[in-house]
């Protein structure tokens, strides 16, 4: 979408439906457990037992964690055997993290 004012020169703007659709899957990551998932999620794939002791919680509180992301489509799991694991669906993660990163700093 473009809009121009008087004052202004034509910008280059995002429909607000999407915005509103970018806010909503913000506020799922928008919690410090979930963005610890996520940056393990973008080093590979792990389980809920595995992601639950990265981030010192329960396993089911991991689980509802996976399941909301899930929900937004950042998630998929695939089954092997009797284990679950979860990685990254969405790629555009793996920039959201970077400018989180490089802005609050990553242990190396």
């Amino acid at each position: 979408m473009k809009v121009r004012t008087a004052s202004m020169p034509t910008l280059r703007l995002t429909p607000l439906a999407a915005l509103e659709q970018a806010a909503e899957c913000l506020k799922t990551l928008a919690h410090p457990h979930r963005l610890r998932i996520v940056q393990m999620l973008l080093q590979g794939r792990y389980t809920v037992g595995e992601l639950a002791e990265a981030c010192e919680i329960p396993s089911h509180m991991a689980s509802e964690h996976l399941r909301l992301m899930q929900r937004c489509g950042f998630l998929t799991s695939e089954k092997d055997g009797r284990k679950n694991f979860y990685q990254i669906a969405e790629q555009h993660l793996a920039s959201i993290m970077g400018c989180i990163e490089s802005r609050f700093g990553c242990v190396p």
